[in-house]
């Protein structure tokens, strides 16, 4: 798995418990807006963040899509 994947996945987990969602409820909601997409293209700048900004900063890219 890529850099790019694993830090996908600890995005999806972090976001699944500050939102005391399933995994799968968390899934579909990135599969809805595309998330994993903005992840793996931003990752270079988003890696080097806390846990606290990555949710606040996925919570406004949800926000922006709807």
């Amino acid at each position: 798995m890529t850099k790019e994947g694993i830090f996908l996945v600890f995005c999806l987990e972090i976001y699944r418990y500050a939102k005391g969602m399933s995994g799968s409820e968390v899934m579909a909601l990135f599969e809805k807006y595309r998330i994993d997409d903005y992840v793996i293209t931003y990752y270079e700048a988003l890696h080097t963040t806390g846990e606290k900004y990555i949710v606040q900063d996925i919570d406004l890219y949800i926000a922006a899509r709807q």
